[in-house]
């Protein structure tokens, strides 16, 4: 499954690296389909300049997407959001220092109206990674296509695995 750009469509950013594990997902998935990306580590907390700069430029690099995965009271997604016109996807972490999760969840999911983030289950990169590849493939039908056989090995592993049930 290829695609046609070298340029990264869709940045990958964490508050900190130990959050890469789970961002891993997200890499994978989206090399998988033929998306270019960049991965870097922006903390909404520790490193406020460098989180506009990074969403303040990424339209002007090429980005068409970011995915922002982030911990704890996980600010990141919700504020690389309001900076940049890009759609903007969060992840969810469950940290050392997290609630089981809920404060990730939660910091996320409940933005105010005018600044939107879609957000996917707790460590759900892997989905994110998906959802982002669907945004772009809207205008790339070779990325459709990828997609298209990605959910079709999907189905197949279901049925494959019922019939070995079954029999």
């Amino acid at each position: 499954m290829t695609t046609k750009t070298t340029i990264p469509e869709v940045g990958i950013i964490m508050g900190s690296k130990s959050d890469l594990p789970v961002m891993q997902d997200a890499v994978e998935i989206l090399k998988v389909l033929g998306v270019n990306t960049e991965v870097s580590i922006v903390s909404a907390h520790r490193t406020p300049d460098r989180m506009y700069d990074y969403a303040r430029s990424a339209a002007s690099r090429g980005l068409k997407v970011i995915i922002a995965g982030a911990g704890g009271a996980a600010h990141l997604p919700g504020m690389v959001a309001s900076i940049t016109h890009l759609p903007v996807i969060g992840v969810p972490v469950k940290s050392s220092n997290s609630i089981d999760g809920w404060d990730s969840v939660l910091s996320i999911l409940q933005m105010p109206n005018g600044i939107p983030v879609a957000t996917v289950a707790l460590n759900a990169a892997k989905n994110a990674g998906i959802l982002a590849a669907q945004i772009l493939a809207v205008s790339n039908e070779q990325l459709a296509q990828n997609l298209l056989a990605y959910k079709a090995e999907l189905a197949k592993k279901v049925v494959d695995s019922a019939k070995e049930l079954e029999s």
